[in-house]
């Protein structure tokens, strides 16, 4: 089924030269079917690329899917054209009355600075308990899964000695997780941080499940119970080429940069990487949309927030 963006949006071309199926505005009104409403509050600096990946990934299930993206009003991004975000984008003022089947925040290039010193932090507070209320299921990226189980719960993250940079592997450890239905043993994904947060301080919050982890770069996947929200550490939306730019990125910049382990054939940056995640992240959004917000969220939104099918839905 299609996911549902704006006519115009960059994005659009990408996905229909990938034979992704993209349904315009004009067309889904035309269609007698609720398609699932999320919104995707997007931090990160490239706004465009993470539009692609995201739509990319929420447009592979068979739910039609409904995208629009929201932007905070507490800080002007620098590397995207300003008629790009105010023809695409909402404030939160403009959405704080409607309700979503689900909300996806992602990451952001601030994780060096403490949550409090983030001049949008707290508008972010804001949308964190306003999707309590108004959103089936919020699945939070890398720096908003720290930043909300900070928020939330008041687990801290910790600075690592070096960047955690490469493709790593990871298993589920949580073996009737849901979100993870259908996963290999052992499946990989790209990480790109310079912070962590600790297994015994997530352990230590009775509201949470650890449901997949890695060796090399620690907790991946924790959910609360029913899904409600969902927080994964790593960055499965990447594209093959992602880890690259932001390697040449930082080495040109005369930054203090290794080669991303277990991306470039026997670490040799003059080679083509090869995606070893797809698949899984292809699987972990679908299994998200299908069992945490389509099999849970109200067919009436304006009933999000009270009794749902939530109850009988165990991570």
């Amino acid at each position: 089924m299609p996911i549902k963006i704006p006519n115009d949006l960059p994005a659009t071309r990408m996905l229909e030269s990938e034979n992704i199926f993209v349904m315009h505005e004009t067309r889904a009104v035309t269609q007698e079917i609720r398609p699932l409403k999320l919104l995707l509050l997007n931090l990160m600096p490239t706004k465009v690329a993470t539009e692609t990946q995201l739509a990319r990934l929420l447009g592979n299930t068979p739910l039609q899917v409904e995208l629009e993206l929201l932007m905070v009003r507490s800080h002007v991004s620098k590397n995207t054209p300003e008629e790009h975000m105010l023809s695409f984008y909402k404030y939160f003022d403009e959405v704080r009355d409607r309700n979503f089947d689900g909300l996806v925040i992602t990451g952001a290039p601030v994780e060096k600075l403490e949550f409090e010193d983030v001049e949008y932090w707290d508008e972010l507070c804001e949308i964190f308990d306003w999707s309590t209320t108004h959103v089936t299921s919020t699945f939070h990226i890398c720096w908003a899964a720290q930043a909300a189980l900070y928020h939330h719960y008041g687990v801290k993250k910790y600075p690592l000695k070096e960047k955690l940079f490469g493709v790593f592997p990871h298993r589920v450890t949580h073996r009737g997780s849901i979100l993870f239905r259908g996963f290999d043993d052992t499946f990989m994904v790209p990480h790109s941080r310079h912070t962590t947060i600790r297994r015994e301080d997530v352990a230590a919050v009775p509201q949470l499940k650890i449901l997949a982890e890695s060796e090399r770069a620690g907790v991946y996947a924790i959910s609360t119970d029913g899904g409600s929200r969902i927080f994964i550490t790593g960055h499965s939306e990447y594209d093959t080429d992602t880890l690259r730019q932001e390697y040449l990125r930082d080495r040109n910049a005369g930054l203090p940069i290794s080669v991303p382990e277990n991306y470039f054939p026997d670490d040799d940056d003059t080679r083509e990487p090869v995606s070893t995640w797809r698949s899984s992240a292809n699987l972990l959004y679908s299994n998200w949309l299908n069992y945490f917000v389509y099999q849970t969220t109200p067919y009436d939104l304006a009933e999000i927030g009270g009794t749902s099918n939530r109850a009988g839905l165990r991570e």
